[in-house]
């Protein structure tokens, strides 16, 4: 139960007077200053800040995150033995696993494996969750659709040929062990 009450004294804030019209000049120079700085690059022919998307590519570094994929083995079946991990480390619930048996030597297979893209928020927990390297990040950024059905990647999308994979699986295995 309080007591007494204790009043503070503050000293006042150097921008508590500033002048809200000067903020407004100060953003309004810095973006009128940007602007002439890349018309003059435009009238130059300099073409260096922007890329034109569909006739030109950005380049993106080696450890880019894409979508998950699933690795497919050389036999044609996928890596997978349904564990379920990478469904549980997946922090916004976007894969679904329904796991099957069989009488290979792998005992567990993913029936369904499906992962909804659109709420995929490739942070990598899926890949750094699966104990058989099953599921990896790759570098396939440019996923869009025009639907929400569209967004839904059913295990037949997903697979991927190992041989495909190869570099971005031995670039991940070269950082682990620095």
């Amino acid at each position: 139960m309080a007591v007494s009450v204790v009043k503070v004294r503050r000293p006042v804030q150097p921008w508590s007077n500033v002048r809200p019209w000067w903020a407004l000049v100060v953003g309004l120079w810095v973006s009128t200053r940007h602007f002439f700085v890349n018309l003059g690059r435009f009238v130059r022919g300099s073409q260096d800040f922007t890329v034109y998307f569909p006739e030109q590519r950005f380049v993106h570094p080696p450890a880019i995150r894409g979508m998950p994929v699933l690795v497919q083995m050389e036999n044609g079946k996928e890596r997978c033995v349904a564990c379920g991990l990478c469904e549980w480390a997946c922090p916004t619930t976007c894969i679904t696993i329904f796991p099957a048996e069989t009488n290979d030597e792998v005992e567990r297979y993913p029936e369904i494996f499906d992962i909804d893209m659109s709420r995929c928020m490739f942070c990598g927990y899926c890949e750094e969750a699966c104990p058989e390297e099953a599921i990896v990040m790759s570098r396939q950024v440019e996923i869009s659709s025009y639907s929400r059905k569209g967004s839904l990647w059913h295990k037949q999308d997903l697979l991927v040929p190992v041989n495909t994979l190869k570099t971005r699986i031995d670039y991940l295995r070269n950082s682990y062990d620095r």
